[in-house]
């Protein structure tokens, strides 16, 4: 009997640690080096766990349109700055400042957004993932 209880009492600890273990630092996926400035059109947005996301489509140098993915902090820091999950609409424009994915695939951290009525957010917490506020 005990070992059952010790046993079900490991795998508990194993399946609440999982959302943990999936979590990733700044630096692990993100280059602080690549800094991007992206003006576009919101397609999506995300509000999960760990993080939310934004989904933009933005013209690129050569007036192609591309898909970007933008990783933001948690849902739950987002609400504390005053962001909730309608605040973005699809098709509004905005501004995003981040980091490129070390891949260089059209993925990036994103920091900070501006939206077209010029209100600006952090949508980063640098606390929590180790990279630059802006």
């Amino acid at each position: 009997m005990r070992m059952k209880t010790i046993a079900l009492f490991v795998g508990t600890l194993l399946l609440a640690s999982l959302p943990a273990l999936a979590h990733h630092p700044f630096s692990s996926e993100f280059d602080k080096n690549k800094p991007v400035t992206l003006n576009g059109t919101v397609t999506k947005v995300e509000w999960t766990k760990p993080h939310a996301y934004i989904y933009m489509d933005v013209k690129n140098e050569g007036g192609k349109t591309e898909q970007w993915k933008l990783e933001t902090a948690s849902s739950e820091y987002l609400a504390k700055q005053g962001m909730k999950d309608t605040t973005l609409k699809i098709g509004e424009k905005v501004t995003v400042n981040g980091y490129n994915a070390t891949t260089g695939d059209h993925l990036a951290s994103a920091r900070m957004l501006t939206m077209a009525n010029g209100h600006s957010m952090q949508v980063c917490d640098p606390k929590e993932d180790g990279g630059p506020a802006k």
